[in-house]
């Protein structure tokens, strides 16, 4: 009978170890009665050494003839990514999760200018009772969306700061971020500013993104993430200072020139010319000082995330052919609504690739099966884009808005989820085909129109 290398290797091993560990044994009776210098003998120490690490260093899986397969790849590449993830967390977090023996007999408007000269950052953070109110609002209001913002941040932030990083700007812009939407890239004001960092129509095109019938790019986190830091570099280059730049990014260089024009020659910061400004502006700045404090030290006032995104690691892939999101969940089972909430610049669920290539963000564990089925997923196109391309469907999916799934939380009904989305109770009855007002927590509405900004 012909035994399996592994086999073999296990006996080789044994045979040459079981004599050096009976010669230990006469080693340790020789020790009780003699002192001696001891004498390392070369090759046992390296099959000791062997035996040692051999349970600890997992064998390499080519050394036993087999291979992984592209999906176990990715699952293997998106199980790095969490841990990588959790680490980057834990490093950031550690330094402001700790209160000191100091911070613990301070008062709390001490405590809170403390902790914020101890985020040490190119923008000033300056300590006074308008930040303190925003701080408050962060920290010990029922409805705060940090819990959430939290929980977004694991996602959008490695996104955000590495085009900080490239851009060659300080990483603690991203909380213009959580100012702008609360880290919602379908947020839309009153004014028609769209996506996490809201921008105008005018200001996302000038800054080079495609806003049309069919995408918004506003709404991509990568793209609208390099619009606003290029926005956020001109304007800094303005003023010099980064608070006169948010503030300019806020309401417009127009209307800050205009409030040091009449603060006279004092007018150098954002708090020289506050008075000057529009209201709405007047809290932004100490806004951004109340979320980079909120963001830091939230463990040390008792708020956890909430539940982190499912998909954590992404990549992109180039389509180069018109697509309807639909042909894509119904190839390699992946829920639409996760590639809506991945990729929500396509307003209408289609990619237009006619004359130009975009890209499709995919969690990572499914980029090996989208390209093994590129093939099939193109193949469907007739299936889900012969509604759309007729104009009189194309106009009634623009009405409808590609909405959105809410997850009932604690102390939720109908008419709270209905105000909030500004929606009426029988619409969300008619979408979710309710028959009663009666919801459970933890439930699943679909709400057919953007999420609103927080």
């Amino acid at each position: 009978m012909k035994l399996p290398i592994r086999a073999i290797a296990i006996i080789a091993i044994l045979c040459s170890v079981l004599p050096y560990c009976a010669t230990a044994q006469r080693r340790t009776k020789r020790a009780k009665t003699e002192h001696r210098i001891p004498v390392y003998d070369t090759i046992r120490v390296v099959v000791t050494d062997t035996v040692r690490v051999e349970p600890v260093v997992a064998p390499r899986i080519d050394t036993l003839g087999l291979a992984l397969s592209p999906a176990e790849t990715d699952s293997l590449v998106e199980l790095w990514s969490r841990l990588a993830a959790q680490q980057s967390d834990k490093r950031f977090f550690e330094p402001y999760a700790v209160e000191t023996e100091t911070e613990r007999s301070l008062p709390i408007d001490s405590l809170y200018k403390t902790r914020l000269l101890d985020l040490v950052s190119p923008v000033h953070l300056p300590y006074n009772y308008i930040v303190r109110g925003y701080i408050n609002q962060y920290l010990h209001n029922h409805w705060s969306p940090l819990s959430r913002i939290l929980a977004m941040s694991k996602y959008y932030f490695p996104i955000i700061e590495q085009e900080l990083v490239n851009a060659g700007l300080p990483v603690e812009l991203r909380a213009v971020a959580i100012v702008e939407s609360n880290l919602s890239n379908l947020a839309t004001s009153r004014m028609g500013a769209v996506g996490m960092w809201q921008l105008m129509p005018a200001t996302g095109k000038n800054l080079g993104l495609e806003i049309n019938s069919l995408v918004d790019e506003r709404c991509d986190p990568v793209l609208s993430t390099r619009a606003a830091c290029r926005f956020l570099r001109d304007l800094y280059r303005i003023y010099g200072d980064w608070t006169l730049a948010i503030a300019a990014y806020n309401c417009g260089p127009g209307n800050v020139n205009k409030a040091i024009a009449r603060a006279g020659a004092n007018g150098k910061t954002f708090w020289d010319i506050y008075d000057f400004l529009p209201r709405e502006t007047r809290g932004y700045v100490p806004k951004f000082i109340a979320a980079s404090y909120a963001y830091a030290y939230h463990r040390l006032h008792g708020i956890h995330a909430e539940t982190t995104p499912q998909h954590i690691a992404t990549d992109t892939v180039a389509i180069d052919r018109v697509m309807h999101l639909g042909q894509v969940a119904s190839t390699i089972d992946i829920p639409i609504e996760t590639l809506r909430a991945l990729n929500p610049q396509y307003k209408m669920d289609i990619v237009p690739a006619s004359r130009k290539r975009y890209s499709l963000t995919l969690p990572v564990s499914y980029l090996s099966e989208f390209i093994e089925n590129r093939d099939s997923i193109y193949a469907k196109d007739s299936l889900y884009l012969k509604e759309f391309m007729n104009p009189a469907n194309l106009e009634k999916q623009r009405a409808q808005g590609v909405g959105y799934v809410y997850k009932v939380k604690a102390g939720d009904n109908l008419s709270i989820i209905a105000s909030r989305n500004r929606v009426t109770v029988k619409d969300l009855m008619r979408w979710n085909h309710l028959t009663s007002t009666t919801i459970r927590i933890g439930q699943k509405l679909r709400i057919e129109k953007p999420r609103p900004r927080n």
